[in-house]
Order: structure tokens, then sequence, then C-alpha cells
């Protein structure tokens, strides 16, 4: 297998490559977790995967509790589907509660501390109540515990992680932005039907491993561990179990003497493509997918930009070609517009008529995404 082989693959197996998904939460679906710590953003990580869906779609299935957004996996923000929630926290918690040990003893938060901020926290999302942090930390102060800044955020998470609180419906700010609102776990993920045995240990780990390498591959084992927080004895099991279930579920191919799965294309690899860009967060499943394979998309990412730099990444067949940001501009009665800031790399800037096109199909795509007029900035192209 050559790199341009892996480059193709993931695309497809990504589903940034037809056959797109029917609806977000049909991609989140079929990459299991989903990295979301800039919701903005984020949502267009998902809806670029569909036939054309929206950000208010995206938000519309957030709110409707089909998509959750949580603490999971390494930590950190990610959107998981509601139906995948429930297996998937009690997989990643105790590797999720080893991760922060030194944060909660930091923050004092023992076992005492967690069993009696848990009760009050299910307390204030009981009976159907959606709360916002401030209106968590206003009732965790009232019952006795500090609840200011990582302190609060540890509490909270940490009962994100022992299945009390969900992602509940987004609240709308002043200025325009959605919040994050908390709920009953039991509420917003979806338990298993009455009689149906929870997934064991085993069989979670069957079906992580083959999710995985089904929605990322060609990928390593080191590249499944990295991104799922487990150890890779436990991918390995995984795995193994996996393909005594399946033995067709992944194909193998070894490339410098590792060993990447994958699940074979549908159909023959295409020849050389004409000119695609994708712009794709910088914490899109394409870059924080993968570790040691991650190379393959030709950049580093996600960087601290310098200068003023777009942190977010322009692909182009693939492989990093540029960076890029929006702004969300404001003026009058007119209603909102984005101007999009794309700056390609020297070795791809330039007067190129197939290049532009390219560029201005990426652009009318987002701004179907965002359903506002949006163009390009001024030093775009240059």
């Amino acid at each position: 297998m050559e790199p341009d082989d892996v480059v193709r693959i993931r695309l497809g197996s990504q589903q940034l490559r037809a056959p797109a998904a029917a609806s977000a939460d049909d991609a989140l679906k079929n990459l299991l977790a989903v990295q979301a710590q800039e919701f903005p953003y984020a949502r267009w990580s998902l809806a670029q995967r569909t036939e054309g869906a929206t950000a208010d779609d995206v938000e519309e299935a957030v709110a409707d509790g089909k998509i959750l957004r949580t603490h999971i996996l390494r930590p950190t923000w990610h959107f998981v589907h509601r139906d995948d929630l429930p297996w998937l926290r009690v997989l990643s918690a105790p590797r999720l509660h080893q991760a922060n040990a030194g944060t909660y003893r930091r923050t004092g938060i023992d076992s005492e501390v967690a069993a009696k901020s848990a009760a009050v926290l299910a307390a204030a999302v009981a009976d159907g109540a959606h709360r916002t942090r401030e209106q968590l930390a206003t009732e965790l102060q009232r019952a006795g515990f500090a609840a200011r800044g990582l302190g609060l955020a540890y509490l909270i998470m940490h009962a994100e992680i022992s299945g009390v609180l969900a992602s509940g419906v987004p609240v709308r700010s002043a200025g325009g932005a959605l919040r994050q609102t908390y709920a009953d776990f039991d509420e917003r993920a979806q338990a298993m039907p009455s009689g149906v045995p929870a997934l064991s240990k085993e069989e979670s780990l069957a079906a992580l491993a083959v999710r995985y390498f089904r929605s990322r591959g060609p990928a390593t084992v080191r590249d499944c561990a990295d991104w799922s927080g487990l150890t890779m004895a436990d991918v390995r099991l995984g795995l193994a179990l996996g393909l005594e279930a399946d033995p067709a579920a992944l194909e193998t191919s070894t490339i410098d003497g590792a060993t990447f799965y994958f699940q074979a294309p549908d159909d023959q690899l295409p020849g050389r493509p004409s000119p695609r860009i994708d712009l794709v967060q910088c914490y899109d499943e394409y870059i924080m997918g993968y570790s040691v394979s991650r190379h393959y998309f030709g950049g580093t990412a996600p960087t601290f930009p310098l200068h003023d730099a777009p942190m977010h990444v322009v692909l182009l067949n693939g492989r990093m070609a540029g960076s890029w940001r929006h702004w969300l501009v404001r003026t009058g009665s007119t209603g909102p517009r984005c101007q999009l800031d794309v700056r390609l790399s020297a070795a791809f800037s330039g007067s190129d008529e197939a290049m532009d096109q390219a560029l201005d199909r990426s652009v009318a795509r987002y701004g179907d995404f965002l359903g506002v007029p949006t163009a390009l900035g001024s030093a775009d192209r240059s």
C-alpha cells in the first residue's frame, strides 16, 4: 500500500468522500466519537460528511439528544451518539478517572466529595430540568462546595464520567451563541431495551476496535489506543474478538513494518483526482483520529497559530495545503454574513483555474452549511 492509497482510503472511510452519511447523527454513528471542544467548528465536522446537513440540522440533533456532547475518551469534549454513550462511558470511565486523578487531588475531589457533589448535581437536573454550568455552580455552592474555576469543572466532569450528567438542550446567549446545559444522564442517553443485557467489557472492546478501524482505517493499534485512551493490550483484545466474530470485517496491510487495519473500499481506488479542497477544523477526526500515522495528511496539526494565522486546516485531495478560519459579521439590518480567511501554502498559491474552482466550491458548501452569505476574505488566493 502506497501513501496515496492510505490517504484515499481514509477519506472514504471517514465519509469525506462519497457515499456521504444521510444525516449528522449518522455521520457520528460511523465515527463513534468526534472531538468537539470548539462547538461551531465541530458542527461542521459532522455536516461536511453528509449530503448537505446544515448548522441548524446539527443543533437540532443536539437539542433532541441524538447527539450528546460530553467528556469521554482521552478526556476532552466529544460528540457521541445517544445510542453509544452508555456503553462507551462504562468502557472509558476507569481510564478517565485515572487520567484525572492528579487534578482530582489538587482540587480536593476525593470519593466522599465526589459522591456528595454527584447527589447535589443529580437533584439539580431531576424531573427533566436542564441546567447551565452557572446554575449547577449555584446549587453546589448552596450545598457548601466552593465550585469555582477548575474545581467546578472537574466536579461536573466527574459527574459526566460517572453517568450522572449528560448534555442537555443548549440555550442561546444574548449575543446569539449556544451555551451548553446539563441534564440527567438516563434521560438523555439511550438505555438498553428492557431484558437486553448491557455489553460486557469484551463486547465493548470489540465494538470500539472494529468501528474505529472501519471509520478511520488504514490505522494502527497505537493510533486506536491513543485516540481511545485505552491500552494497546485492550485494543489488540478488541481486534481479536471483533475479527473472531467477523473475520471479513477488516483487512490488513503492512507499511514500514507496521500493521494497518482498514475496511476494504467498495470499489477500485480512482486514478489521479481533480483538485478538491476540504476545509476541516484542526480537531477533525481526519487529524485527531491518528497519532503515529497522522503524518500521512502531510502536515502538523493542531498547532498554536503564530502571527495571527488561522489554525484550522485546508486539505487539497486529502493533504494539508493551508489554513483557514471564519468570521461572522453582523452589520445593521442586513443580517449576518460569513467571511472566510483561507491561506494556501506557497506551493499551492497563485492563479490556477482548477484550484480556484475547487476553493469556490468549498466556500459555497460552507455557506450552505451556515445558511448565510459567505465569501473569501482579501488575503485569500494570494
